[in-house]
Protein backbone atom coordinates (compact mmCIF):
# COMPACT_ATOMS: atom_id res chain seq x y z
CA UNK A 1 0.00 0.00 0.00
CA UNK A 2 0.89 3.95 -0.36
CA UNK A 3 -0.22 7.14 -0.32
CA UNK A 4 -0.71 7.23 -3.81
CA UNK A 5 -0.34 5.67 -7.29
CA UNK A 6 -0.63 6.38 -10.86
CA UNK A 7 -1.59 4.26 -14.17
CA UNK A 8 -0.98 5.14 -17.54
CA UNK A 9 -4.38 4.11 -20.18
CA UNK A 10 -3.62 4.24 -23.49
CA UNK A 11 -6.32 5.76 -25.61
CA UNK A 12 -8.51 3.56 -28.11
CA UNK A 13 -10.27 4.49 -31.60
CA UNK A 14 -12.72 1.62 -32.20
CA UNK A 15 -13.57 1.08 -36.14
CA UNK A 16 -16.74 -0.95 -35.92
CA UNK A 17 -19.28 -2.94 -33.25
CA UNK A 18 -21.88 -4.52 -32.63
CA UNK A 19 -23.99 -3.69 -29.38
CA UNK A 20 -24.56 -7.23 -27.32
CA UNK A 21 -26.89 -6.55 -24.35
CA UNK A 22 -27.16 -9.06 -21.02
CA UNK A 23 -28.65 -9.18 -17.46
CA UNK A 24 -25.51 -8.38 -16.08
CA UNK A 25 -23.46 -5.67 -16.69
CA UNK A 26 -19.85 -8.02 -17.16
CA UNK A 27 -21.36 -9.97 -20.03
CA UNK A 28 -22.81 -7.12 -21.88
CA UNK A 29 -20.47 -5.34 -24.52
CA UNK A 30 -19.72 -5.21 -27.77
CA UNK A 31 -18.13 -6.69 -30.74
CA UNK A 32 -15.65 -5.24 -32.87
CA UNK A 33 -12.31 -4.17 -33.28
CA UNK A 34 -10.21 -0.81 -32.53
CA UNK A 35 -7.12 0.75 -32.27
CA UNK A 36 -5.57 1.55 -28.68
CA UNK A 37 -2.77 4.60 -28.98
CA UNK A 38 0.21 5.46 -27.20
CA UNK A 39 -2.18 8.88 -26.70
CA UNK A 40 -3.89 8.14 -23.58
CA UNK A 41 -4.69 8.84 -20.22
CA UNK A 42 -2.72 9.25 -16.76
CA UNK A 43 -4.57 9.06 -13.62
CA UNK A 44 -3.11 9.48 -10.07
CA UNK A 45 -5.25 8.44 -6.99
CA UNK A 46 -4.63 9.82 -3.83
CA UNK A 47 -6.17 8.75 -0.25
CA UNK A 48 -8.26 11.48 0.83
CA UNK A 49 -11.28 12.44 3.00
CA UNK A 50 -13.82 13.30 0.41
CA UNK A 51 -13.75 11.81 -2.92
CA UNK A 52 -12.59 14.44 -5.73
CA UNK A 53 -12.36 13.85 -9.77
CA UNK A 54 -10.69 15.93 -11.60
CA UNK A 55 -9.59 15.75 -15.34
CA UNK A 56 -7.31 17.94 -16.55
CA UNK A 57 -7.24 20.17 -13.68
CA UNK A 58 -11.05 20.53 -13.16
CA UNK A 59 -13.68 18.78 -11.30
CA UNK A 60 -16.01 16.63 -13.22
CA UNK A 61 -18.29 13.74 -12.94
CA UNK A 62 -17.17 10.81 -13.89
CA UNK A 63 -20.10 7.61 -13.26
CA UNK A 64 -17.95 5.03 -14.30
CA UNK A 65 -15.19 5.80 -12.12
CA UNK A 66 -17.93 6.43 -8.78
CA UNK A 67 -18.43 2.82 -10.15
CA UNK A 68 -15.15 1.82 -9.49
CA UNK A 69 -14.76 3.52 -6.42
CA UNK A 70 -17.77 2.32 -4.90
CA UNK A 71 -16.98 -1.97 -5.84
CA UNK A 72 -13.44 -1.33 -4.41
CA UNK A 73 -15.24 1.16 -0.87
CA UNK A 74 -12.59 3.30 -0.82
CA UNK A 75 -12.38 7.21 -0.69
CA UNK A 76 -9.52 9.03 -3.24
CA UNK A 77 -8.60 11.71 -5.10
CA UNK A 78 -8.69 10.70 -8.31
CA UNK A 79 -6.37 13.16 -11.10
CA UNK A 80 -6.56 12.31 -14.55
CA UNK A 81 -4.54 13.88 -17.20
CA UNK A 82 -4.91 13.46 -21.48
CA UNK A 83 -3.84 15.08 -24.65
CA UNK A 84 -6.90 13.55 -26.04
CA UNK A 85 -10.23 15.04 -27.08
CA UNK A 86 -12.95 14.23 -24.23
CA UNK A 87 -16.16 13.06 -25.70
CA UNK A 88 -14.56 12.06 -29.45
CA UNK A 89 -14.17 8.69 -29.63
CA UNK A 90 -10.76 8.10 -27.83
CA UNK A 91 -12.53 6.28 -24.91
CA UNK A 92 -11.10 8.71 -22.39
CA UNK A 93 -13.97 8.03 -20.06
CA UNK A 94 -12.97 3.96 -20.06
CA UNK A 95 -9.70 5.11 -19.43
CA UNK A 96 -10.55 6.91 -16.25
CA UNK A 97 -12.18 4.15 -15.13
CA UNK A 98 -9.66 1.32 -15.77
CA UNK A 99 -6.87 4.15 -14.27
CA UNK A 100 -8.80 4.28 -11.55
CA UNK A 101 -9.33 0.58 -11.04
CA UNK A 102 -5.87 -0.06 -11.18
CA UNK A 103 -4.35 2.77 -9.65
CA UNK A 104 -6.55 2.59 -6.20
CA UNK A 105 -5.96 -1.12 -5.81
CA UNK A 106 -2.12 -0.19 -5.03
CA UNK A 107 -3.32 2.45 -3.16
CA UNK A 108 -5.69 0.73 -0.99
CA UNK A 109 -4.25 -2.99 -1.03
CA UNK A 110 -7.37 -4.00 -2.05
CA UNK A 111 -5.80 -7.49 -3.66
CA UNK A 112 -7.80 -7.90 -7.19
CA UNK A 113 -6.13 -9.05 -9.87
CA UNK A 114 -5.99 -7.67 -12.96
CA UNK A 115 -9.06 -9.52 -14.41
CA UNK A 116 -11.18 -8.41 -11.68
CA UNK A 117 -10.08 -4.75 -12.27
CA UNK A 118 -11.14 -4.55 -16.01
CA UNK A 119 -14.38 -6.59 -15.30
CA UNK A 120 -15.43 -3.60 -12.35
CA UNK A 121 -14.10 -0.27 -14.69
CA UNK A 122 -16.58 -2.32 -17.77
CA UNK A 123 -18.83 -2.80 -15.41
CA UNK A 124 -18.70 0.81 -14.76
CA UNK A 125 -18.81 2.06 -18.30
CA UNK A 126 -21.69 -0.20 -19.01
CA UNK A 127 -23.80 1.01 -16.15
CA UNK A 128 -22.75 4.71 -16.89
CA UNK A 129 -23.75 4.09 -20.42
CA UNK A 130 -20.66 5.50 -21.30
CA UNK A 131 -18.82 2.40 -23.68
CA UNK A 132 -19.54 -1.52 -24.25
CA UNK A 133 -15.64 -2.54 -25.64
CA UNK A 134 -12.98 0.34 -24.93
CA UNK A 135 -11.70 -0.67 -21.05
CA UNK A 136 -10.90 -4.19 -22.85
CA UNK A 137 -9.63 -3.25 -25.54
CA UNK A 138 -6.93 -0.75 -23.35
CA UNK A 139 -6.73 -3.57 -20.91
CA UNK A 140 -4.87 -5.40 -23.78
CA UNK A 141 -3.53 -2.79 -26.37
CA UNK A 142 -2.06 -3.24 -29.69
CA UNK A 143 -4.86 -3.56 -32.51
CA UNK A 144 -7.60 -5.40 -30.22
CA UNK A 145 -10.39 -7.69 -31.94
CA UNK A 146 -13.37 -8.12 -29.50
CA UNK A 147 -14.80 -11.83 -30.61
CA UNK A 148 -17.23 -11.89 -27.68
CA UNK A 149 -18.81 -9.64 -25.77
CA UNK A 150 -18.23 -8.90 -21.73
CA UNK A 151 -15.50 -8.40 -19.17
CA UNK A 152 -13.08 -11.57 -18.06
CA UNK A 153 -13.87 -14.11 -17.23
CA UNK A 154 -16.65 -13.65 -20.39
CA UNK A 155 -15.10 -12.16 -23.57
CA UNK A 156 -12.73 -13.08 -25.80
CA UNK A 157 -10.01 -11.30 -28.14
CA UNK A 158 -7.80 -11.70 -30.51
CA UNK A 159 -5.98 -8.84 -32.08
CA UNK A 160 -3.79 -7.87 -35.37
CA UNK A 161 -0.23 -8.29 -35.02
CA UNK A 162 0.72 -5.11 -36.63
CA UNK A 163 2.72 -1.43 -35.46
CA UNK A 164 2.01 2.10 -36.80
CA UNK A 165 1.53 5.31 -36.46
CA UNK A 166 -1.47 7.06 -36.65
CA UNK A 167 -3.35 10.63 -37.31
CA UNK A 168 -6.47 12.09 -36.27
CA UNK A 169 -8.48 15.33 -36.64
CA UNK A 170 -11.43 15.77 -34.38
CA UNK A 171 -14.14 18.04 -35.18
CA UNK A 172 -15.73 17.90 -31.79
CA UNK A 173 -17.98 15.87 -29.53
CA UNK A 174 -20.44 12.86 -30.07
CA UNK A 175 -23.04 11.29 -27.11
CA UNK A 176 -22.05 7.85 -26.72
CA UNK A 177 -25.17 7.12 -24.50
CA UNK A 178 -27.38 8.54 -27.03
CA UNK A 179 -26.37 6.66 -29.75
CA UNK A 180 -26.28 3.11 -27.41
CA UNK A 181 -29.74 4.36 -26.09
CA UNK A 182 -31.57 4.25 -29.86
CA UNK A 183 -31.78 1.16 -31.82
CA UNK A 184 -28.68 -0.60 -32.99
CA UNK A 185 -30.02 -2.99 -35.01
CA UNK A 186 -28.46 -1.77 -38.35
CA UNK A 187 -25.12 -0.94 -37.00
CA UNK A 188 -24.94 -4.09 -34.94
CA UNK A 189 -25.16 -6.62 -38.31
CA UNK A 190 -22.72 -4.17 -39.85
CA UNK A 191 -20.17 -4.43 -37.26
CA UNK A 192 -20.61 -8.55 -36.80
CA UNK A 193 -19.68 -8.42 -40.68
CA UNK A 194 -16.84 -6.08 -40.65
CA UNK A 195 -15.32 -7.99 -37.90
CA UNK A 196 -15.52 -11.19 -39.96
CA UNK A 197 -13.96 -9.89 -42.51
CA UNK A 198 -10.92 -8.55 -40.83
CA UNK A 199 -10.99 -11.40 -39.35
CA UNK A 200 -10.28 -13.41 -42.49
CA UNK A 201 -7.93 -10.88 -43.71
CA UNK A 202 -5.96 -9.49 -40.18
CA UNK A 203 -4.28 -6.49 -42.11
CA UNK A 204 -4.28 -2.47 -40.79
CA UNK A 205 -5.23 -1.43 -44.12
CA UNK A 206 -8.34 -3.92 -44.15
CA UNK A 207 -9.21 -2.77 -40.84
CA UNK A 208 -9.39 0.15 -42.04
CA UNK A 209 -11.19 -0.20 -45.45
CA UNK A 210 -13.80 -2.24 -43.27
CA UNK A 211 -14.47 0.63 -40.45
CA UNK A 212 -14.93 2.68 -43.03
CA UNK A 213 -17.45 0.39 -45.07
CA UNK A 214 -19.22 0.36 -41.32
CA UNK A 215 -19.31 4.16 -40.55
CA UNK A 216 -21.53 4.01 -43.75
CA UNK A 217 -23.73 1.49 -43.73
CA UNK A 218 -24.55 2.53 -39.67
CA UNK A 219 -25.33 5.96 -41.03
CA UNK A 220 -23.12 7.23 -38.25
CA UNK A 221 -21.27 9.36 -40.76
CA UNK A 222 -21.53 13.47 -40.80
CA UNK A 223 -20.94 15.47 -44.10
CA UNK A 224 -17.72 17.08 -42.44
CA UNK A 225 -16.06 13.71 -41.39
CA UNK A 226 -17.21 11.83 -44.52
CA UNK A 227 -15.76 14.79 -46.32
CA UNK A 228 -12.10 14.66 -44.43
CA UNK A 229 -12.13 10.60 -44.88
CA UNK A 230 -12.92 11.29 -48.48
CA UNK A 231 -10.15 13.68 -49.11
CA UNK A 232 -7.61 10.83 -47.66
CA UNK A 233 -8.59 8.39 -49.83
CA UNK A 234 -8.03 10.34 -52.45
CA UNK A 235 -4.68 11.34 -51.50
CA UNK A 236 -4.13 7.50 -51.22
CA UNK A 237 -4.21 6.71 -47.44
CA UNK A 238 -6.76 4.87 -45.61
CA UNK A 239 -8.92 6.71 -43.15
CA UNK A 240 -12.24 6.27 -40.96
CA UNK A 241 -14.41 7.73 -38.52
CA UNK A 242 -13.61 7.19 -34.54
CA UNK A 243 -16.64 5.74 -32.89
CA UNK A 244 -18.01 7.52 -31.48
CA UNK A 245 -17.26 10.71 -31.90
CA UNK A 246 -16.88 13.91 -34.95
CA UNK A 247 -13.46 12.52 -35.29
CA UNK A 248 -11.37 10.93 -38.33
CA UNK A 249 -7.95 8.69 -37.85
CA UNK A 250 -5.73 7.64 -40.70
CA UNK A 251 -2.79 5.61 -40.66
CA UNK A 252 0.64 6.50 -41.63
CA UNK A 253 1.01 10.53 -42.75
CA UNK A 254 -2.58 10.18 -44.53
CA UNK A 255 -4.15 13.19 -42.84
CA UNK A 256 -0.96 15.11 -43.37
CA UNK A 257 -1.23 14.20 -47.08
CA UNK A 258 -4.28 15.22 -47.80
CA UNK A 259 -3.53 18.92 -46.17
CA UNK A 260 -4.68 18.58 -42.82
CA UNK A 261 -3.30 19.76 -39.83
CA UNK A 262 -3.28 16.61 -37.86
CA UNK A 263 -2.40 15.18 -33.77
CA UNK A 264 0.03 12.40 -34.65
CA UNK A 265 0.81 9.04 -32.49
CA UNK A 266 1.38 5.34 -32.43
CA UNK A 267 -0.56 1.93 -31.77
CA UNK A 268 0.46 1.60 -28.65
CA UNK A 269 2.09 -2.05 -27.87
CA UNK A 270 0.82 -3.16 -24.62
CA UNK A 271 -2.06 -2.62 -22.27
CA UNK A 272 -2.80 -0.68 -19.38
CA UNK A 273 -0.50 -0.45 -16.31
CA UNK A 274 0.89 0.95 -13.44
CA UNK A 275 3.32 3.40 -13.78
CA UNK A 276 6.90 3.11 -12.17
CA UNK A 277 7.86 6.18 -10.01
CA UNK A 278 10.28 7.24 -12.80
CA UNK A 279 8.12 7.34 -15.07
CA UNK A 280 9.42 4.28 -17.20
CA UNK A 281 6.00 2.27 -17.69
CA UNK A 282 3.77 5.34 -18.84
CA UNK A 283 2.59 6.50 -21.93
CA UNK A 284 4.70 6.78 -25.11
CA UNK A 285 5.85 9.94 -26.26
CA UNK A 286 3.72 11.52 -29.35
CA UNK A 287 5.13 10.75 -32.81
CA UNK A 288 5.11 14.54 -34.68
Amino acid sequence: MSDEATAFVPGHVTGFFSVHRAATPAKAGSRGGGLTLTDGVDVRVERADERRVTLNGRETSVPAVEYVLDALDVTAAVAAETALPVGAGFGVSGGMALGTALAANEVFGAARTENDLVRVAHEGEVEAGTGLGDVVAQARGGVPLRLDPGAPPHGELDGVPAAARVEYVSLGELSTADVLAGSTARLSTAGIQALEEVREEPTLATFVERSRWFAEQAGLLTDEVSGIVDDVVEAGGEASMAMLGHTVFALGHGLTDAGYDAAATRVHPGGAGLTAADGANGAGERDE
